[in-house]
């Protein structure tokens, strides 16, 4: 009998995929049995949420896995039923399956010692290593019973395999064949894309590893929700965290200065609001760029240029990453991000001394705040690792007549939102808000398209739309008793579209503003400094400002009350390129040798001063470049940011 739609054959398909998950769910139950003292599970309810939440996880590591056998078996062929061709894709199948699998048992024993899902960092180790044999032999003959059940449930999943068989059947009608095979093709390629992505939503980014965390109160417990495929699969080119010996520890001390202790004495523990504007670059700003000559230079923040005459700002200011989440981490834990984002990489998950933990000692309420969809750009997962107490997205606005139908929720209406909320929270709190419609396609909200006009770039009626949307912000702040006693930090996460040659430049590539504002002024936050800032210097100076005066880690300074020893400094990458501002020069680091070393006024990097005799300031900047990558990477890899 002819199946000229090929509905048995899609049936089966989608069987075998189902197999994938209910073994990948008896993995994960095997996982947590074996783990459970590490896990901070406590019920079967919770166990089972987060094997809900792991189907997310699982879609992407079998689509990965499977791809291919997908394809092979959706083909509009006229042999696909055949059984030499069957047979040809169950091996394949099983291949690949299989090796992904045995990965889901490794950590089931690797985990109590690694406490974590292991990576493609886990590879590099064991590339590394001249008694793989040894360890293997060691391994099986410790831990065989694990071997024996991952070899039973292979068996198990073989046997199932085979209670369903593709039938062959001839192919008689051949028009209504192939025009169904091509949809159906077509459709299955739709739904592998969007199931790798993790989502088919344009505001959020592929699925990756610290999304686990914002379904759980205990970070341990995304361990749970995710797999071993998947972790490996999405760091693969995520490890850019070696350890290094360059220099000692003793010159890491005395230089880079990882560790800060600041001792103001605030008579009250002011609130703190960070204000993190999605690609609000310092070249939007007329505040910014006073004094700077510009031709024909035009502001589109009004605003934000007027509550710049009563703060404290930074004209030569730099963002330590190229994304939105390498800003959060920049931003709030002085960590920055080169070739990949920390928050993206293994070593993420992990405790983290950040303006979050000290506010928490401290006793602040700690809230996030982002209008996207919960978990999108990763912003829930990374808050959950750093301990906020509370987080307000899309699904806490709980209103999507103000959603802009691609993002999020406009700005003007989540700016409020804000304000309303810390209007219930108890006092002192710290809140983070990260805006969006500042982002491309760049739209405004209907009634706003004959007010903002914007200029040369698609992103700037965004900009005076978001900068009116702070102007309201401020105007409800303002009426409210916790005003006079709130610091408000503002930034942006990195930057956008240019318009004028000067920051087109590769150093101002980097270039964003940096403000701290208060209506009290007991803290003194009024003036315009030129000296280098950095996002990462944003956590140690509000450390400062809150009278935190215990020793804390911190690669940035605090930018309040600036100590003598510890120079300014910017650091980031390019890409493949480190790049560190000091003293009177910019150098460019590969990983292995100094590339470029330019005045550090010279923001096009056109002349190279790198010379085989380098003048003394030269040789300090090299070896500081050399000791920062170093503590970062060791701080990092050996679980240190405590």
């Amino acid at each position: 009998m002819e199946d000229k739609f090929r509905l048995s054959e899609y049936k089966v398909l989608i069987y075998r995929m189902f197999l994938g998950y209910l073994f990948y769910f008896i993995a994960r139950v095997l996982f947590f049995a074996y783990n459970t003292h590490l896990l901070a599970v406590d019920n079967l309810s919770t166990l089972l949420k987060l094997c809900y939440y792991g189907m997310a996880f699982d879609t992407t590591a079998l689509l990965y896995v499977n791809s291919l056998f997908i394809l092979l078996s959706v083909l509009p062929l006229t042999i696909n039923t055949r059984p030499g061709y069957q047979k040809g894709i169950t091996i394949l199948y099983f291949i690949t399956n299989f090796l992904a699998y045995a990965t889901n048992f490794v950590d089931i024993i690797y985990y109590r010692f690694s406490q974590v899902r292991s990576t493609k960092a886990v590879l590099d180790v064991l590339a590394d290593e001249t008694n793989k044999k040894a360890l293997l032999e060691h391994f099986t003959w410790a831990y065989w019973y694990i071997l024996v059940i991952y070899i039973l449930c292979c068996l198990c999943w073989v046997w199932l395999y085979y209670r369903v068989k593709v039938i062959p059947r001839p192919v008689k009608h051949l028009q209504p064949y192939f025009i169904t095979s091509v949809i159906s093709l077509l459709v299955a390629v739709a739904l592998v894309i969007g199931g790798i992505r993790g989502d088919f939503a344009h505001s959020t980014r592929p699925i990756n590893m610290v999304d686990a965390y914002k379904h759980v109160t205990v970070p341990n417990q995304g361990d749970v929700v995710l797999n071993t495929p998947f972790a490996i699969i999405r760091t693969i080119s995520s490890n850019n965290f070696k350890i290094q010996h360059w220099t000692t520890t003793d010159y890491i001390n005395a230089n880079v200065k990882p560790i800060k202790q600041y001792n103001s004495k605030p008579a009250t523990k002011p609130n703190v609001v960070i204000i993190i504007l999605e690609s609000m670059a310092k070249e939007y700003w007329g505040s910014m760029n006073k004094g700077a000559n510009i031709p024909g230079f035009v502001s589109y923040t009004p605003f934000l240029d007027s509550l710049s005459d009563n703060s404290l700002i930074f004209t030569n200011a730099y963002a330590n990453g190229r994304q939105s989440i390498h800003a959060m981490s920049s931003v709030l834990a002085g960590i920055p991000s080169f070739q990949t984002a920390f928050t993206s990489s293994p070593f993420a998950k992990q405790k983290i001394e950040s303006i979050v933990s000290v506010c928490n000692s401290m006793g602040y309420q700690t809230s996030f705040f982002h209008g996207a969809a919960n978990g999108s750009m990763g912003f829930q997962g990374f808050g959950s690792i750093l301990g906020f107490k509370n987080y307000y997205g899309r699904t806490e606005y709980n209103d999507d007549r103000d959603f802009d139908g691609i993002w999020g929720i406009w700005d003007e209406h989540f700016f409020q939102f804000m304000g309303k909320t810390l209007s219930t929270q108890k006092q002192p709190f710290m809140a983070t808000l990260f805006s969006l419609s500042s982002h491309d396609p760049y739209q405004l909200p209907e009634k706003y398209k004959t007010r903002f006009k914007g200029g040369p770039l698609a992103i700037d009626k965004c900009v005076q739309y978001s900068d009116n949307a702070l102007r309201e912000f401020f105007n409800y702040a303002k009426t409210q008793p916790w005003f006079a006693n709130t610091i408000f930090v503002i930034t942006a996460d990195h930057t956008s579209q240019t318009y004028y040659p000067e920051y087109s430049k590769g150093v101002n590539r980097f270039a964003v503003p940096i403000l701290f504002y208060s209506a009290n002024n007991a803290y003194a936050l009024k003036g315009t400094r030129t000296d280098l800032a950095s996002q990462m210097d944003i956590y140690p100076s509000v450390a400062d400002l809150i009278g935190y005066n215990k020793p804390f880690r911190s690669w940035g300074r605090s930018l309040i009350n600036p100590a003598p020893a510890e120079l300014p400094r910017v650091i980031n990458s390019t890409g493949n390129i480190y790049q560190l501002m000091q003293g009177n020069y910019t150098y460019l680091f590969d990983g292995k040798n100094i590339t470029g070393v330019y005045a550090v006024t010279d923001k096009g990097l056109e002349k190279n001063l790198m010379t085989n005799n380098p003048n003394p300031e030269m040789n300090t900047g090299i070896a500081d470049c050399k000791a920062f990558i170093q503590d970062y990477a060791d701080r990092i890899v050996n679980k240190k940011l405590n």
